[in-house]
């Protein structure tokens, strides 16, 4: 439930030190890339912080789609689609190593009766 007296505990101002413009790349296929431009409170590029990557896409479930996203160190948005495949691999295997563990973790809670 709602809990009104949060609002006044929770900080809802734009933090100006840390703007980004975000732009999405998309090849229409399955691959999506995030770049976010540092920007400065009025608009303008800030050339002191750089720019950030982010690979997306989508894998379809049984339960529906599943996004996956992980960071790319990339310098300029070429750089960012050439190490896609190998970011969004590593992305996947950490999603199935804890996919694992969190399996591991339910079969350890079966109780088999007349054990």
């Amino acid at each position: 439930m709602f809990d009104e007296n949060a609002l006044d505990t929770v900080d809802l101002s734009v933090k100006q030190d840390t703007l980004y413009l975000e732009e999405s790349f998309t090849d229409l296929d399955m691959a999506s890339i995030r770049r976010l431009t540092p920007v400065k409170p009025n608009g303008l590029k800030d050339k002191s912080r750089k720019q950030i990557f982010i690979g997306h896409l989508s894998l379809m479930t049984p339960q529906g789609p599943l996004p996956v996203q992980a960071p790319i160190e990339a310098r300029n948005l070429k750089e960012a689609m050439d190490m896609y495949p190998e970011a969004m691999k590593s992305a996947l295997e950490k999603m199935e190593a804890e996919l694992k563990k969190i399996q591991q973790k339910q079969d350890s809670r079966i109780i088999v009766p007349g054990s």
